[in-house]
């Protein structure tokens, strides 16, 4: 067999001191994200949860993958159920995404009776209203990632149920408003696209 070429080899690691997780996750906040509310069905009850941590992963077939804390109330549902929704929030549901990230399983009953939705006709999750897209998912591998799940699903369904609303975008800890910064700008087809 043989050795690698200079350039893609490593050495050994250098004693370094330990990284800080805190530190860590304030620079990762500074990638902005979208906001997703992520739910499934288990013994007939539907179970939600904001998640910024959502991704294509590939067109041929296609799949998406979410990272579930292992200790989060959604995780083991989820692993269990085999099926997910995906719905990606627009700016005017920063209401829901506060809701499903805190205070959702604090609800006595049906976590959803507050907010509109549609129950997936391929998988049976529920979808919000209003929300830009959403997906219907069945798990086909889940991979352990520390103190995470990804999770990866073939999506069966999806839709694009609004297109007059801006994304809900999440930086630094907080929900940005993207509103006073958009302007049209010349497309290089002549048309015009919105930044």
């Amino acid at each position: 067999m043989g050795s690698l070429p200079q350039e893609i080899r490593s050495d050994p690691p250098a004693v370094r001191a330990p990284l800080d997780a805190g530190d860590f996750r304030r620079a990762v906040g500074r990638f902005a994200t979208g906001v997703t509310v992520l739910t499934t069905v288990t013994e007939g009850r539907h179970l939600g949860m904001t998640a910024n941590s959502f991704v294509s992963v590939s067109l041929d077939p296609l799949l998406v993958l979410a990272s579930i804390r292992r200790d989060a109330r959604f995780h083991a549902p989820l692993l269990a159920a085999g099926v997910w929704g995906v719905s990606v929030l627009a700016a005017d549901m920063t209401e829901a995404s506060r809701f499903f990230a805190r205070r959702a399983y604090e609800q006595p009953g049906d976590m959803f009776a507050q907010w509109p939705h549609t129950i997936g006709g391929q998988t049976g999750v529920v979808l919000l209203d209003g929300a830009l897209s959403v997906f219907e998912c069945r798990t086909v591998s889940t991979h352990a990632g520390g103190d995470h799940t990804l999770v990866v699903g073939e999506v069966v369904s999806f839709a694009q149920p609004r297109d007059d609303a801006d994304p809900l975008v999440f930086f630094e800890g907080k929900y940005l408003d993207l509103a006073p910064s958009r302007e049209a700008v010349p497309a290089q087809d002549g048309g015009a696209k919105r930044i």
